[in-house]
């Protein structure tokens, strides 16, 4: 499994609109997950170990985004005939089993990752409440190894949001994401 890392982030570029299933019966857009102090779009998967090693502490500093008025919804886009742990059933039973507090959308024609340039699990984009991006880091320093970031650390990602949800701007150093690749289909 070969590890990638997102472009570092284009400030003040616009988010783009979707609709997307999620896997709680509805359908979500770009208005319908933001939020009044921004948003927090996170491609995510079940199988990554890069996101599995980080998704109890994600889930955490998300309810801590959302207190501060950020929206926040996540998005899996991969391809699930070659990766079926991914699929729309096991999304629905993660997103119950942690108790997601924010939208779990379906990206099955990947166009919506294309859009945004996703290319790994996690890559997280923060856009300040006029939907301009001011995040494209990391969500901390651990990698695949969640023991060697100190319990009470907080995490790159939460501090970044919250200044975006204070002051609509992002840290102007940002540390890359790192996951796996994005498993797009074979037309």
């Amino acid at each position: 499994m070969a590890a990638l890392s997102p472009p570092v982030c284009d400030f003040g570029w616009q988010a783009p609109d979707f609709s997307l299933p999620g896997v709680d019966g509805q359908t979500h857009s770009l208005s319908s997950v933001r939020g009044k102090t921004g948003l927090l779009l996170m491609f995510i998967c079940n199988h990554c170990p890069y996101v599995q090693v980080i998704l109890p502490r994600l889930v955490a500093d998300c309810r801590s985004l959302q207190a501060l008025g950020v929206g926040v919804a996540a998005i899996m886009s991969n391809d699930t005939k070659n990766y079926p742990e991914d699929g729309f059933d096991r999304m629905a039973l993660l997103a119950r089993e942690l108790n997601f507090s924010f939208p779990y959308l379906y990206d099955e024609s990947q166009a919506v990752a294309r859009a945004y340039g996703a290319v790994c699990t996690p890559d997280f984009f923060g856009f300040n409440a006029e939907c301009a991006l001011q995040y494209r880091g990391r969500f901390d320093a651990s990698g695949m190894n969640a023991r060697s970031v100190p319990p009470d650390a907080k995490s790159d990602l939460l501090v970044a949001m919250t200044a975006v949800a204070n002051t609509g701007c992002g840290p102007q150093t940002q540390q890359a994401s790192i996951g796996c690749s994005l498993k797009w289909r074979q037309e």
